[in-house]
């Protein structure tokens, strides 16, 4: 009777190492929680090497990419070509000084990847899903942890999204992004198919800090998968209510009062050279 007290003990001393031990090897889920601006504007930076999205031609003359003319470079060796001759038309019709509809001047939910351009995002993680709450209020992704995707997945403006974390990193995995009347990557109109798989990757790697970097895969618009990414320093700017209307024309009025001071400054330096 002594004897099996003893192993009763030691049964229950072994298990509680046990678990002690793997309590201690697990790897404590990193904190991405709070608010967090990206200064930008117009698209994705480039990868330190390989492909990467499309850029904008248009630059200012301190070599930012120009906002009031978005003019994506349809030579992306990686574009397919008739991707190319979308993003070509796009560039085209700004440089003209005409803007062109978007899911943001539109009034139209954003999606992924293209609501990636969005100034601030807001992570809220719990334990079996993850809420991205981007600039304007009512852009929200939801993002199911620890899950699969569903053999059939019914397309949605945001895709369905799984996400699991890699040591320090939270990584997200996008299918099912639905392809409507402006399906559109990025403001340079590059477009994208119902083939599109996204993986994104967030690692804090400071404490004000997040490392973003993402890959798109999609073989209806591209050759083979290419990456971007950018850092978000964490903000205290606060997400307010905001109202998108229909018939919305600031693209326009942007663009058409670039070239006006265009046309001004133009107009002051030949007066300048008589």
């Amino acid at each position: 009777m002594v004897q099996r007290s003893l192993l009763s003990v030691a049964a229950v001393f072994a298990l509680a190492m046990s678990a002690d031990s793997t309590a201690q090897n697990r790897t404590p889920i990193p904190d991405l929680s709070g608010n967090w601006a990206h200064p930008f504007l117009t698209g994705f930076e480039p990868p330190a090497s390989g492909p990467g999205p499309v850029l904008n031609r248009s630059r200012r003359p301190d070599g930012v990419a120009n906002f009031q003319q978005l003019v994506g470079d349809h030579t992306n060796p990686i574009l397919k070509p008739h991707a190319a001759e979308i993003v070509k038309k796009h560039g085209e019709q700004s440089l003209s000084g005409i803007g062109y509809p978007t899911p943001s001047n539109q009034c139209r939910p954003q999606g992924v990847p293209y609501i990636f351009w969005d100034f601030t995002m807001q992570m809220l993680p719990s334990a079996d899903h993850i809420t991205m709450v981007y600039r304007q209020g009512n852009e929200t992704r939801r993002i199911r942890m620890n899950q699969s995707h569903p053999a059939v997945v019914t397309p949605s403006w945001y895709g369905d999204s799984v996400g699991r974390y890699e040591g320090d990193t939270l990584v997200i995995d996008t299918i099912g992004v639905k392809v409507g009347p402006y399906p559109m990557l990025d403001m340079y109109g590059t477009p994208f198919s119902e083939k599109l798989h996204v993986i994104e990757r967030y690692t804090r790697v400071g404490e004000k800090t997040l490392l973003y970097r993402f890959t798109i895969e999609d073989p209806g618009t591209w050759e083979r998968p290419w990456t971007g990414e950018f850092t978000w320093p964490a903000t205290d700017q606060p997400i307010y209510e905001y109202a998108c209307h229909e018939a919305n024309y600031a693209m326009t009025g942007i663009l058409a009062g670039a070239r006006a001071a265009e046309k001004a400054a133009a107009d002051a330096t030949r007066k300048g050279s008589k």
